[in-house]
């Protein structure tokens, strides 16, 4: 028997959308980022949300929510009201990495998270000491072997992109690295800066300075091509390393239930928003590849690469408590 009063809801749910989405938003718009102010992710994100103020003629409020490596911040994105006003960035840490290598996370990144797009994607970059007697990948492979459990490598903290891709380079190479974990990429770097460690992975924006002042040596980038700024130095594929081919993406998203149509309405004025001269350079600046997927299709870059993330969490044995 035909349920009529499911049927008039129905009905009048799909007549509200369309108005709704014209009349959104009303008022201004809470925009979290799940790391301190200064990083990429936070300069992406007031970039976009300065935009989104003229696109959307309401005011992208920035509010800055850092700990346990971004996940304290993606907890309150997911468990907010999903009505358009409380969004947030997400990254390959917080919507990859953290849900791989944290335990007991109080959120699922597919289920409590509705994506809106991919906005860029940054490349990673490996680097060495410029004393550590190698000039290319392969002459650090054979000098790692040779030193095994000699060098050492820095990252951010335990369970970061570094860390992981550490480990992952550890796992594809056969090399013996120790791992020497820091609070954050700015005493990691001072560390393999000073040759106190002899290697570091990190996203390319904040390496790239030391490589150009001979501070330190890159010895590849991740990423479909070689990166403009560095245009002999090879990816990781071209060295027979694909397993690195890790890229930083950055990222719209909202709590799950978030109305479709207000999905919609985000992610075309985040594609207008990108399409700007002025946003471009900005992004640019920060070595980020522009990208506007669809909300579909960020997802399924989620998924892909939270399962990729566990595969290299199970193999290097990292697991790290909420």
């Amino acid at each position: 028997m035909i349920d009529r009063r499911r049927l008039l809801a129905g009905a009048l749910a799909l007549a509200a959308a369309p108005a709704r989405a014209q009349t959104y938003p009303t008022r201004p718009i809470t925009l979290i980022v799940p790391f301190a102010a200064g990083g990429s992710t936070d300069v992406i994100a007031r970039v976009m949300a300065a935009g989104l103020r003229l696109e959307l003629g309401q005011f992208v409020v920035i509010e800055n929510r850092a700990g346990a490596g971004g996940s304290l911040g993606t907890e309150a994105i997911a468990k907010a009201t999903p009505d358009g006003y409380t969004i947030g960035m997400g990254t390959a840490s917080t919507l990859a990495i953290n849900p791989a290598a944290y335990r007991n996370l109080p959120f699922d990144v597919l289920k409590d998270l509705a994506p809106i797009t991919e906005i860029a994607a940054v490349p990673n970059i490996m680097s060495i000491h410029p004393t550590v007697p190698a000039k290319d990948m392969a002459e650090f492979i054979a000098y790692a072997k040779a030193q095994k459990g000699k060098l050492s490598y820095a990252s951010s903290g335990n369970g970061s992109v570094a860390h992981l891709m550490g480990e992952q380079f550890k796992l594809a190479t056969g090399t013996d690295l120790l791992h020497v974990a820091y609070r954050g990429i700015g005493p990691a770097m001072n560390d393999v800066v000073g040759g106190q460690v002899q290697v570091l992975f990190d996203n390319l924006p904040t390496t790239l300075p030391m490589v150009q002042s001979d501070k330190l040596r890159a010895l590849a980038v991740s990423g479909a091509k070689r990166v403009a700024a560095l245009p002999n130095v090879p990816t990781f594929t071209e060295l027979g390393l694909p397993d690195l081919e890790w890229m930083a993406f950055f990222g719209l998203i909202a709590p799950a239930g978030t109305p479709s149509d207000i999905i919609a309405r985000l992610r075309d004025a985040i594609t207008r928003v990108m399409e700007q001269p002025d946003v471009r350079k900005a992004l640019e600046v920060q070595q980020a590849i522009l990208v506007g997927s669809a909300p579909n299709e960020f997802h399924g870059l989620i998924e892909r690469e939270l399962m990729r993330m566990k595969r290299a969490v199970e193999a290097a044995n990292i697991h790290i408590d909420h």
